[in-house]
């Protein structure tokens, strides 16, 4: 399969340090496709399932600060029904997306099996993320959007943003044609429209016939900006993965975004902001997969993975922040 590579020098303009300080430990491993967000004095993290019990379909950990974590309560105990019957032969679920929204958390989470784009979204919502919290419990919503052979994207990779006009939507799409973007109704956290045809948010020229090397989408805003956050290239094998992280910005959340060289992500362009440095000895390789959160304090973190060379190339909890030049691009920290 042909890659389309952007020019180096262009796409590492906004460089891709990784130092990071003070570096997560407790339960951090296995760890995939992480989202992070914070309910009073906890931070939680819910991850692709892996772990036994219910871990094995969502996973979830939290933190008192960012740095000793422990497992969490998982919000699922069994795939629901309808997913087990929408796609045949899922076995737990992936890249879920956690946000506040009217009152409730919501809880977007993807169902599939690899290498197949007969996916399925669903959603989950919960009044609080406190087990012993009064009314806690979560309510499965039932699928939000769902992927067949016929179709060129694949329905995996949820995020949910509200713009600055009020109006919600949710990115995702992994591989095929690449991301995309459908518009929700504000009440149901489901398409607004749902015979509209997805907005295609980025992809990456490939041979005819071939997927675009693309997944996970993540779009916030800022500084009068949408900013899209994209993996590009192969997660999954371990200290061989060669997955990073990149971002374009725009001034519309349907885009077209665009690197700090105007390079358009939608033919496989943006800046680089996640990479590993590709000598040998780091131990760290393949980051990807982030999640963007802004609390009350007003920083900008990035929640990733990334593989271990020390710990036989197990996927493993990463956070960064993003610090922000002069010139209104990032760099993570």
């Amino acid at each position: 399969m042909a890659r389309f590579v952007a020019p180096l020098a262009a796409l590492l303009l906004a460089g891709g340090s990784m130092a990071q300080a003070p570096a997560p430990d407790g339960d951090i491993r296995p760890v995939h496709d992480p989202v992070l967000i914070r309910q009073g004095g906890t931070w939680h993290v819910f991850s692709t399932g892996i772990g036994k019990d219910g871990q094995g379909l969502i996973a979830a950990r939290t933190s008192p600060d960012l740095v000793h974590w422990r497992a969490g309560t998982p919000p699922f105990a069994t795939l629901p029904d309808w997913a087990v019957l929408a796609i045949p032969g899922a076995k737990n679920m992936w890249a879920p997306d956690i946000s506040f929204v009217n009152g409730r958390y919501r809880l977007y989470y993807s169902v599939s099996t690899f290498g197949s784009n007969r996916s399925a979204i669903g959603l989950a919502t919960n009044m609080t993320l406190d087990p012993a919290a009064p009314g806690y419990g979560w309510r499965d919503e039932g699928v939000v959007l769902q992927s067949m052979p016929t179709d060129d994207y694949n329905a995996i990779d949820p995020a949910f943003i509200a713009d600055g006009q009020g109006r919600h939507w949710l990115s995702f799409g992994s591989f095929w044609s690449g991301l995309k973007l459908v518009e929700l109704d504000r009440a149901t956290g489901k398409p607004l429209n749902p015979r509209a045809r997805p907005l295609t948010l980025a992809s990456r020229p490939v041979p005819a016939g071939a997927p675009s090397i693309i997944e996970a989408p993540y779009i916030f805003a800022r500084g009068g900006y949408y900013w899209l956050i994209a993996s590009y290239d192969y997660c999954c094998k371990g200290v061989n993965s060669t997955y990073y992280t990149v971002i374009g910005r725009s001034k519309s959340i349907t885009g077209p975004y665009l690197g700090k060289d105007g390079s358009s992500m939608l033919a496989g362009g943006g800046t680089i902001l996640l990479r590993a440095d590709l000598q040998e000895q780091r131990r760290f390789r393949g980051p990807g997969h982030a999640g963007h959160y802004r609390g009350t304090d007003g920083v900008d973190r990035l929640v990733h993975h990334a593989y271990d060379k020390d710990n036989d190339g197990a996927p493993t909890l990463r956070v960064a922040t993003l610090e922000w030049g002069r010139d209104g691009w990032p760099t993570a920290q």
